[in-house]
């Protein structure tokens, strides 16, 4: 078992900055503790699905400062809206 936090977005038409920090929220995720991975793609909306090994872990990554500044940044400029969703993975496969 493990958990999904699945980020749906509808962007701005503002791109300034919104590449680099992409990235960089990548890069700082990988580096956390409980981070399992991630699937991204987006369309009219963007939708990126990130996997932790616990709640506590999900918690930590929303509450990193570097992270609630980017947030902000999303809110103020890059996101017209976006929505949280966190959900228990009880079962998986794959073919």
């Amino acid at each position: 078992m493990y958990y999904a936090v699945i980020f749906t977005s509808t962007r701005t038409e503002i791109e300034a900055g919104y590449a680099e920090i992409a990235i960089k929220m990548l890069e700082l995720a990988k580096a956390q503790p409980g981070f399992m991975g991630v699937e991204s793609a987006r369309n009219e909306i963007g939708i990126t699905v990130s996997y932790w090994d616990s709640l506590d872990a999900i918690q930590k990554w929303k509450t990193n400062m570097v992270h609630l500044e980017a947030q902000e940044n999303g809110r103020t400029t890059w996101y017209k809206n976006y929505k949280v969703r966190i959900a228990k993975v009880e079962r998986e496969y794959e073919f």
